[in-house]
């Protein structure tokens, strides 16, 4: 045969070959999952999220990450942000995950219609950050207000009778001061300076800033358009909803095709069954371990004595230390149950219940190890507990100390006058106007209260000193608050890391390569919040007023802040009950 034939046949076979691999190259398709937040996470599963109800939690998000990054059929994620509500802690966690997912040869994007400061913060843990046609940007930088209401209340009749042990304690100061004093304000300053810093890293870090750079960006993105925030490298690109799978296909080199959704829960208990349903009614959702777990423990909230509540005053969360100290009991004598981490995200509460919550973690942490977790805070009572455990991990923005102790009472002799209320008063015992609600205290009763606050400030440094060994109290004590990296140098936790990375570094601790997280409290039977609920409802008629409170609240300040806010509030509640508290009422946020 011709040689000039055979060569053009050989071209003719090469191209039969090539050209379908070219249309198949030309068909092929990339996974994509969609991942949605929005709002706040909440650090915990509700009491109904084993009937497959309730919000989506830290972890839930966290976890749906980690589960993109063994899925075949995924090989991106895309993070849709609706009005996400997030805390710098909680952006941290997530962007550790997003980060392991990108480890993992997977791509992650982020779209939202507009940005604040933390979902700014988010994004730059991405590939890239999209954002819609003519959304806006509102980068300003971090703003607190401290309120002060000594003045406020002397004027309707008032008088806070407080006291605290601890010079940077601060707790005390908005209802005893018309301003910070030098301690406070050097104790919160430095802590803002410490938060800024660590979000201005991360920003620079991630998109690849310079100093001169961000300031630039932040002058301009006060309140700035989509087109400001690309052209300051803060953002990638804008482009409309309707062209995101366009924009995600040129992105990835390839057609998309939608992957199921992340994190789908299995299906609720079937109600076809009469006897099932009733049974959901009644019995206790089972919560005891079926193979090798670590247990997880939520400290979220104000921490009261006696039981966990859902919804108090103004819709706040508590910790009770029956509830918890019943849970610990149940992970002591669950043999597959082989560590414990409790998760902290408290600005602390009631002294007493610190230390019952203290003891169990001690109880348990003789058999079984016990390490820690924070979220946003473990401060007072929170720290309190806290150094009950063997090791402390915390994210870089979480806060940890207020080493100290206050209490009080409000005394409304004035405002009694001013109303015209007449009261008589009888008192019986050396002691029995010690809690008046008409006089304050006496400079005698002020040193009797400071003498029992003193005690119980020595206690909890005891409890420090013994479960942080060679820390220096005289740099950590006294009220003073820390972020993550000078936490650490001073000793008061171990480890930058938020929750997964703490199971994961007890799991291989304990040498488990497959094992399963529960977490505590365990969920509740549907009767049981019925109970509860009536049992709210008939001891306090006015149950509907906090309804209207948190949504007055959540529409002024905002989900994330206004929770923020309640959780203080709660903590100062409990003056009503015990007169010295171990708490940090105060509201920082990430605006």
């Amino acid at each position: 045969m011709n040689p000039s034939v055979v060569r053009l046949l050989a071209v003719i076979v090469v191209l039969a070959i090539l050209v379908p691999g070219a249309r198949a190259d030309d068909s092929r398709s990339i996974g994509v999952a969609v991942l949605e937040i929005e709002g706040t996470p909440v650090e915990a599963a509700g009491p109904l999220a084993w009937l497959g109800m309730g919000e989506t939690t830290l972890r839930d998000y966290v976890g749906m990450l980690h589960e993109a990054a063994w899925r075949d059929d995924v090989d991106a994620v895309f993070i849709r942000l609706k009005d996400a509500a997030l805390g710098f802690t909680h952006v941290q966690e997530i962007g550790e995950a997003m980060h392991a997912l990108r480890g993992a040869g997977k791509s992650v994007i982020v779209y939202a219609e507009n940005y604040g400061p933390t979902d700014l913060l988010l994004a730059s843990y991405a590939d890239e950050s999209l954002i819609q046609r003519a959304g806006s940007v509102s980068f300003p930088g971090m703003h607190m207000e401290e309120i002060f209401l000594a003045d406020t209340l002397a004027w309707i009749g008032l008088k806070a009778d407080l006291v605290q042990v601890g010079d940077y304690k601060g707790a005390n100061e908005m209802f005893t001061r018309s301003g910070p004093s030098e301690a406070w304000e050097q104790n919160v300053t430095q802590l803002l300076d410490g938060l800024y810093a660590e979000m201005r890293a991360v920003l620079k870090a991630n998109r690849g800033l310079s100093d001169a750079e961000l300031d630039a960006a932040m002058r301009d993105l006060w309140w700035g358009t989509a087109e400001e925030a690309v052209r300051h490298r803060l953002i990638d690109a804008e482009v409309d909803l309707d062209e995101i799978e366009d924009r995600l296909a040129a992105s990835l080199g390839a057609a998309v095709e939608w992957a199921d959704d992340l994190g789908e829960s299995a299906a609720p208990p079937s109600m076809s069954d009469p006897f099932a349903v009733f049974r959901i009614f009644t019995e206790r959702p089972d919560h005891s371990a079926s193979m090798p777990s670590i247990a997880v423990v939520h400290i979220d909230g104000a921490i009261v004595d006696g039981d966990s509540s859902q919804g108090g005053f103004l819709g706040e969360s508590s910790v009770g230390s029956r509830t918890i100290r019943n849970a610990l009991d149940d992970i002591l004598h669950d043999d597959l149950i082989l560590g414990v981490v409790v998760r902290i995200d408290s600005p602390g509460g009631s002294a007493t219940a610190s230390e019952v919550i203290w003891q169990g973690l001690r109880r348990v942490a003789s058999e079984k190890p016990v390490w820690v977790s924070v979220g946003s805070m473990a401060a007072s009572g929170g720290y309190y507990i806290a150094v009950g455990g063997d090791r402390i991990y915390m994210n870089p923005s979480s806060i940890v100390g207020s080493i100290g102790v206050v209490g009080g009472k409000m005394s409304m002799g004035p405002l009694y006058d001013k109303l015209k209320v007449r009261v008589t008063t009888r008192t019986r015992g050396p002691a029995g106007d010690m809690f008046s609600s008409t006089e304050p205290w006496t400079p005698a009763q002020v040193q009797q209260v400071h003498a029992k606050m003193k005690q119980t400030y020595d206690l909890f440094s005891r409890r420090v000193v013994a479960g942080r060994p060679g820390i220096d109290l005289s740099k950590t004590a006294e009220g003073r608050l820390f972020t993550a990296e000078r936490a650490i140098a001073l000793g008061m936790a171990d480890e930058i890391g938020g929750l997964d990375v703490c199971i994961e570094d007890l799991a291989a601790e304990l040498g488990l390569d497959e094992y399963d997280v529960l977490e505590f409290p365990g969920p509740k039977s549907i009767a049981e919040l019925l109970e509860e609920m009536f049992g709210s409802a008939m001891s306090a008629p006015g149950a509907s007023l906090p309804g209207g409170l948190i949504d007055a609240g959540g529409a002024l300040l905002g989900d994330q802040t206004w929770s923020e806010v309640r959780r203080g509030a709660a903590a100062l509640m409990q003056l009503r009950r015990e007169p010295v508290l171990l708490t940090m009422p105060r509201a920082i946020v990430v605006r």
